[in-house]
């Protein structure tokens, strides 16, 4: 028999906060709603893939409230440090949370948007987002979900037929609105904004409905220890899951890291073509802070200031011994996010950190293609064209189980990749030809790589 369709459980737990952790907001009243791209995949974990166009516009370009969750939209409040830089200015700027649901494993989900207009928090953006920029949010998530990095989904995305001018792309621009599928919406910054203004009532109730409500946790005495441990568990996973990926996010600042450890925010990502630790993704990181080889110390860096954060409700020393754990979940998950995209079954952690540690120099030094390795490897099928250079990868690859093997039809072909080049030429098809099929075909090719890969990571 067919699963039976997942049914549409509306929440609005995000209420228990209170005012003081969001503002409510109304979205922009836009000139047009044309539907682009809608994730039925998605929808169908929240219950929502049944609503036809007309009512998915309605709800996610128009933002009529959907049934039993928030009646209007709160933008939620929070500070950060960009690049290093304390920012106490920053909030929901150009997006908001729109509502809540359970998926089809009862946790709490959050639907967000990008590009839905100002708030109180804007200052001088003008609260839009580029149909560029939608489009490569959904090549970004679509890509990272198949390679088994835990990521925010594109949900939605629908232009809005204005006209925007941007400094950093050919203006004007086309415009549109996205909607997010998410299991969280706080962030890292949220905290922070809390400790700079010395709510300590405030940290301890944050805390406390992170636990109860995204970790499924009831908060006990040791509530803010507690979190920083799951936080520093889940984010060590999200770097090593990055690195496997070959992807570089971009903006790795405190406010772009929220506290389920989830990808969410894609600006100027890119996926790196070879090893190279210092590619960077933002034309504007000029000294090359969040470059590929720097992410797991970034990422460390934002748990750090979860951290400082919660020094107000918690003594320093448990604090600081659970942040001295990251390096070593860091490890473990690197080697089993590794493993698992060479489709291989892990064995021990100083046999897998070898494995690890053997590919990673042959990556580098020989400039290898990643997405060609990983293609060629999985299973551990380092085929002969692989040189002398590869004799201690290959003779360590042999050694694993392989977990899955090559029957899908997608081994028979040639490796998924996402380069620049490419997110540019789908580009290039809608901006001059309104051709959306390029974009279509590449999701579906995506989609069909992540059948492939099959299994979750690993982890332990």
């Amino acid at each position: 028999m067919p699963p039976s369709p997942q049914a549409y459980r509306p929440e609005n737990t995000i209420l228990e906060l209170g005012d003081a952790f969001y503002d409510p907001v109304t979205a922009a009243d836009f000139p047009q709603t044309i539907l682009r791209f809608r994730n039925d995949r998605a929808a169908a974990e929240v219950g929502l893939d049944s609503l036809s166009d007309e009512a998915w516009i309605a709800h996610f370009g128009r933002f009529h409230p959907l049934p039993g969750t928030l009646k209007q939209p709160l933008a939620l409040r929070y500070h950060g440090h960009q690049f290093r830089v304390y920012n106490p200015d920053i909030g929901d700027g150009r997006g908001f949370l729109f509502a809540q649901m359970r998926d089809e494993a009862g946790r709490l989900m959050d639907l967000g948007t990008k590009g839905s207009g100002q708030t109180p928090y804007s200052r001088f953006g003008d609260g839009r987002l580029t149909l560029k920029g939608g489009m490569r949010e959904i090549l970004a998530t679509e890509m990272l979900e198949a390679l088994g990095v835990r990521t925010s989904r594109s949900f939605s995305l629908i232009e809005t037929g204005e006209a925007l001018d941007r400094n950093d792309e050919p203006s004007p621009t086309r415009s549109a609105v996205l909607v997010r599928l998410s299991y969280s919406h706080i962030r890292i910054g949220m905290f922070q904004r809390l400790a700079y203004f010395r709510d300590e009532e405030s940290l301890r109730a944050l805390t406390a409905y992170v636990l109860r409500h995204l970790y499924d946790e009831e908060p006990g005495d040791d509530a803010p220890v507690r979190l920083l441990d799951l936080v520093v568990q889940r984010t060590a996973r999200l770097a090593a899951s990055y690195m496997a990926a070959g992807f570089v996010h971009g903006v790795l600042n405190s406010d772009n890291i929220n506290v389920t450890g989830e990808s969410f925010d894609y600006g100027p990502w890119r996926f790196n073509p070879t090893w190279d630790p210092a590619f960077t993704a933002a034309y504007f990181d000029h000294a090359g802070l969040y470059a590929f080889g720097r992410q797991p110390e970034a990422i460390h860096w934002d748990a750090m200031q979860l951290a400082v954060s919660l020094r107000p409700i918690c003594d320093a020393e448990p604090l600081i011994a659970v942040l001295d754990t990251f390096g070593d979940h860091y490890q473990r998950a690197v080697s089993d996010a590794i493993l698992w995209r060479l489709g291989l079954v892990p064995r021990d952690p100083e046999t897998d950190r070898h494995l690890v540690q053997t590919i990673e120099p042959a990556l580098r030094g020989t400039a290898a293609p990643i997405d060609r390795f990983f293609f060629d490897a999985f299973g551990r099928a380092l085929p002969e064209s692989y040189g002398d250079e590869w004799a201690d990868a290959r003779a360590a690859l042999l050694a694993y189980t392989p977990r899955a093997d090559r029957a899908h039809p997608y081994w028979a072909g040639e490796p998924c990749s996402m380069l620049i080049d490419e997110v540019e030429a789908i580009w290039a098809a809608i901006a001059e030809r309104d051709d959306w099929a390029p974009l279509h075909a590449k999701v579906a090719a995506i989609r069909e790589m992540g059948a492939a890969l099959a299994a979750a990571p690993a982890t332990r």
